[in-house]
């Protein structure tokens, strides 16, 4: 067979899980898969892979590139964009020789396994944690779908070498839950399912090894947002924040990100719960639900606004890093971080970047002006 016959064969096979995965472009960059440099050479330390089917994800959330809304009624979803970006396809034999290289991965201490909302994510989500337990020394996170899983199989998931699991509520109510996810969608989620396996996954897991993802921006206003925050707290599952950002091709293409204030807000308030520092309970919110004080004396806020660890990617840990999934520019473009508005840091933000976050905080207003943020001393030798 000539050569470009065999191409043309490998490029017209479906390429899907276990043999194959997509990843974040990030990641496809960290490997060395894509060209591409991060801005302020910000690094990727957690690989984010996902699987990946011919049919998608049966799920139907409004603010997904992934959902099955997106696949049935837009061509966008030819491009396999996802938050915005391109996320690859490359098999898995190529994934793992990569990981272990030392020249380009050695900073790589942790991958993350993403499954979607189908039934043959189950087994193919173990196989693929298996292999690469087995062949990389790197911790393995899986982001799991409470809607397909039970407890039995979170116990073969562990089995198979994985040490943390996170469960993307997203959503800060059950009514928002239900409105973008659940039944008011024709969705298949559902809050009480997913608080089950939040709770099954503790037993499984034990404290501190499972972990939520909320958006900011969904309706919630920043005291519900608070609210889940401590529920999380309670239980010790940890909080990974994330800001809305609209997926073109989505019914929320059209939804505003929250106000950078907002967002800055509740990255503290979420640092200060789950940190212990404060609780709800010592906090006050204005009539809006609007975060007005965070229940505890100012110079040990401002000292822990200066370290700039609140406003940094929250994920999970590596073997050496406090976090390793630092996603790169997920919540934002690279142009928002340039003019001050990089809603999760994925580097610890320098002092002229703490005094832009400080002005945000107080912001309360719909949208902080672009022309504000033009100022000498924030773009100055930044």
């Amino acid at each position: 067979m000539d050569k470009a016959k065999s191409r043309e064969i490998e490029e017209n096979t479906v390429k899907e899980s276990p043999e194959h995965l997509q990843m974040s472009l990030a990641a496809a960059m960290t490997l060395g898969l894509k060209p591409g440099s991060f801005y302020k050479d910000a690094t990727l330390p957690c690989v984010n892979l996902l699987l990946t089917y011919e049919e998608g994800c049966f799920a139907r959330c409004a603010y997904c590139g992934l959902s099955y809304i997106r696949e049935c009624e837009s061509e966008l979803h030819k491009d396999k964009s996802f938050i915005r970006v391109e996320w690859p396809t490359h098999d898995l034999n190529t994934i793992i020789q990569k990981l272990n290289s030392k020249e380009k991965c050695s900073h790589v201490e942790r991958v993350c396994i993403s499954m979607l909302t189908n039934k043959r994510a189950l087994q193919d989500t173990i196989i693929v944690a298996k292999r690469i337990k087995s062949e990389t020394d790197l911790l393995i996170s899986a982001l799991i779908t409470p809607t397909i899983v039970n407890k039995d199989w979170i116990v073969a998931l562990k089995n198979a070498g994985v040490d943390k699991i996170g469960i993307a509520i997203d959503a800060a109510t059950p009514e928002l839950f239900n409105k973008f996810r659940g039944k008011d969608i024709r969705g298949p989620h559902r809050w009480e399912t997913y608080w089950k396996i939040i709770q099954e996954g503790l037993q499984v897991f034990g404290s501190n090894n499972v972990g939520i993802h909320l958006i900011v921006g969904l309706g919630e206003t920043e005291e519900e947002m608070a609210q889940i925050f401590q529920q999380a707290a309670d239980r010790e599952v940890l909080i990974h924040l994330f800001s809305f950002f609209p997926e073109p091709g989505s019914p929320l293409e059209n939804r505003e990100q929250p106000p950078i204030g907002q967002y800055r807000r509740m990255q503290l308030a979420r640092f200060l719960i789950e940190e212990k520092k404060t609780r709800i309970e010592n906090m006050k919110f204005d009539n809006e639900g609007r975060l007005i004080d965070f229940g505890i004396p100012e110079q040990f806020l401002k000292e822990i606004i200066n370290t700039g660890i609140p406003f940094m990617t929250s994920g999970c840990p590596g073997s050496t890093l406090r976090v390793a999934c630092t996603r790169p520019y997920a919540n934002s473009t690279p142009y928002q971080a340039y003019i001050g508005e990089c809603r999760n840091f994925p580097y610890q933000p320098s002092t002229k970047e703490i005094d832009l976050v400080l002005q945000q905080l107080l912001d309360y207003s719909d949208r902080l002006s672009l022309e504000s943020l033009k100022s000498d001393s924030f773009f100055d030798d930044n």
